[in-house]
Parts: C-alpha cells; structure tokens; sequence
C-alpha cells in the first residue's frame, strides 16, 4: 500500500478544512411575492439587488395582490410581498402576518387604455369600448387584483360599465390581462403604465393614459411577513427597495412616489 507523504497529507488537510468550508455554506433565499404589474420592472430591480447581494437567490412569483394575500394568510412561505394595493399588506400586518414597521409605499400605480390593433383609436378613451372594432375587451378580475378594481372603476366613472360587461375578458392578474391584448384574444384593454412601458412592450400596439381622478389611488406597497422579518436577506432586499437605485429604476417603469 503506498502512503502518502506526511507533508502532502499536511497540505490536503488544509484544503479539506479552509476551501471547502467557504464552498460549503449554505447559500441564502428568499421568495418575493409580487404583484404581475412588476413582472418586467423586477428583472431590472433582482438584477441590481443580485450585484450587491451574489450569495442572496431570489425567488419571484407574479401574479395578483389578492391572491397572495390569502395564500400568505393561509401559510403560503413568503418572505417579501409587494403588493399593487397597500389594504393587502396592512391587512397581514393587523393578523400579525407581517412586520408593520416595515411597510413601504414604492409607488402610485397608474393605469392605461391599450390595444394592438390599427383600427381601434384609443385616443377616444374609454370611449373606444363602444366601438364595432372593439368585440373583446380585458381587464384583470376586479374581484382579486387592483388594476381591475381600478379599471372597473375608471369605466363606471364614464358611464361605460355595462357597455363594457358583454365583451369583459378577465385576467387573473394585469400581466395575463396584457397578454390578452397583445396576443389579439383581446382588441383593447386596461393594463398597467408600467408594462406597456416595460422594453418587452414598449414597441407593440398604442396606447392612452386613464385619467388618474378616474379611479382611487393605486397606492403600492411591500411588506416584509413575519417569516421575511426573521430573514436578513430579506431586510436587505427590502432595503434596497428603497435605495436610490431602485428608486430610477421604479421611475423609469412610471411607477412613481406619492406627489411626484
């Protein structure tokens, strides 16, 4: 049998104890809740976070603020939600399901008439719901997610409510909601400001802005959960949320701050 040199063995008992030791540790997770009107905005935001943060994996799911709301409610192991209405997390808060000392408002949400078809003049505004061109018309479900609540809302303030129930098409959330229109199941429909301003949107259809006294304040928020309380890494994607940084980012998706 040969045996191995007590200096080589030296030596590879070092690196058995000092490399793999670093090698070894556990990398960090954390799993973010988020409305479906940041899917595109968060690749940018988890993309500057990681710089920062290499050893943090971030684990997103989309989709609609009342959705997760109960499933958080119901166990569901998140430990950041960001929601597209602030009652979401005020209301985990109050059950003791999040930390309230760590809400933050990220933005105001704004909403938008868009369509890819030629023929459909969304110039008209809401207007437009009426017309012969437009047969299938989407919001997201105003029963779960608040760009529908919004869009519900926005449409009954022009009287145009019942026109529009024959030809609803409803997202599960504002993200399936603009797939709707940009795959044609839909000729218009109501999307957030931050999607159609996202690079995957941004040269596909036309589009108007909702008048904003159209609807209540789409007032945005994210909370850490009492389990996200417990996660450094999440305090620390938290805090980048608020950093400068993300705050350009937030903006350039017209997400913008209360009174900006």
């Amino acid at each position: 049998m040969h045996t191995m040199p007590k200096r080589l063995a030296f030596l590879a008992l070092v690196l058995l104890v000092v490399l793999p030791g670093r090698a070894q540790q556990p990398r960090q997770t954390i799993t973010v809740a988020a409305a479906a009107d940041l899917v595109y905005c968060l690749e940018e935001l988890d993309a500057g976070f990681a710089k920062l943060h290499p050893e943090v994996d971030v684990k997103v799911t989309t989709g609609s603020s009342g959705n997760f709301c109960a499933q958080i409610q119901n166990g569901a192991p998140f430990d950041v939600f960001l929601s597209a209405d602030i009652g979401f997390p005020r209301t985990l808060a109050k059950a003791g399901l999040a930390d309230a000392d760590s809400l933050t408002t990220y933005a105001i949400g704004r909403i938008v008439l868009w369509t890819t078809e030629p023929d459909v003049d969304v110039t008209k505004g809401l207007a437009v719901v009426s017309a012969e061109a437009v047969k299938k018309f989407a919001i997201a479900n105003p029963e779960h997610a608040p760009y529908g609540r919004a869009a519900k809302a926005a449409l009954e303030h022009e009287g145009l409510w019942a026109a529009a129930e024959p030809k609803l098409v409803l997202g599960e959330n504002i993200a399936q909601t603009a797939q709707f229109v940009q795959t044609g199941a839909a000729d218009a429909g109501v999307v957030a400001l931050s999607l159609v301003l996202s690079p995957a949107m941004a040269k596909t259809g036309h589009w108007a802005e909702i008048p904003t006294e159209f609807y209540p304040k789409l007032e945005q928020a994210a909370i850490l959960t009492t389990r996200g309380a417990k996660n450094p890494a999440a305090r620390a994607y938290l805090d980048y949320l608020r950093s400068k940084e993300a705050r350009a980012i937030f903006d350039r998706y017209g997400f913008r701050l209360p009174g900006k």
